[in-house]
């Protein structure tokens, strides 16, 4: 089995990723009992790609996310550190106005100012440093540019988030041993999860880094929440 721990580093994650990228947009629609096909429709809503655009899809694993992006003829890189995930999403097919790219959140292979908007669904959480990551986006970015973050929270009612954090412990894994062939991952994946800081602190964190207009919406009464920014112009 292969997991990564909390402190990221980013052999371990990638090859973590590696290891379940066959299943993992099945595990995905399971595990979130099918949420996570509303999150990507928020998601796609909130960076509201339009036609000529250049949408930067980061930590994008097969694609699925980065898809949805291109409906209305906007060019997306689906950009991931994971080969297995790469190769997964290549294989289902030539997707025209996508294409795939190998690279790590903290070192991006793009140049300054190329996206008109950039957006990263459930990896900022597995960058061994959130705020590098951030700053290279903001690198990336046009000015007057978009960053759509969309990324597990915290319930904002104890009672309940603590019941949310049992199935996080509990119930997820058990699933996981069932259908997964790396289980240990999705311990990584409760873990990380209880780990990562509530959505106020998050909208600090991206403001530290640059960005302007910093505002979210929690989806699923705060499981998942979106931020919003954009990069001063």
């Amino acid at each position: 089995m292969t997991r990564a721990n909390l402190e990221k580093r980013p052999g371990e994650v990638s090859a973590m990723f590696d290891k379940v990228a066959d299943r993992y947009d099945l595990l995905n629609d399971v595990l979130s009992l099918g949420q996570d096909r509303l999150w990507r429709r928020a998601v796609a809503r909130a960076v509201a790609a339009r036609a000529g655009e250049r949408v930067l899809d980061v930590a994008a694993g097969t694609g699925t996310s980065s898809r949805t992006f291109i409906t209305a003829g906007a060019d997306c890189v689906a950009c991931d550190f994971s080969l297995g995930m790469l190769t997964v999403g290549k294989r289902r097919g030539v997707t025209p106005g996508l294409r795939f790219v190998a690279g790590d959140a903290m070192r991006l292979p793009f140049a300054d100012e190329a996206f008109d908007a950039v957006t990263i669904s459930f990896g900022l959480r597995n960058v061994a440093s959130h705020q590098a990551a951030l700053a290279e986006f903001l690198r990336i970015t046009r000015p007057g540019g978009r960053l759509v973050v969309c990324e597990f929270g915290h319930l904002p009612w104890p009672w309940l988030n603590g019941a949310y954090e049992a199935y996080l412990t509990g119930t997820l894994p058990a699933i996981a041993r069932r259908l997964s062939g790396n289980p240990a991952a999705y311990e990584y994946l409760a873990e990380s999860i209880q780990d990562w800081p509530a959505q106020p602190e998050l909208a600090r964190r991206i403001a530290a880094a640059g960005w302007s207009a910093v505002r979210w919406r929690d989806l699923s009464l705060g499981v998942v929440a979106i931020h919003l920014a954009r990069r001063p112009g």
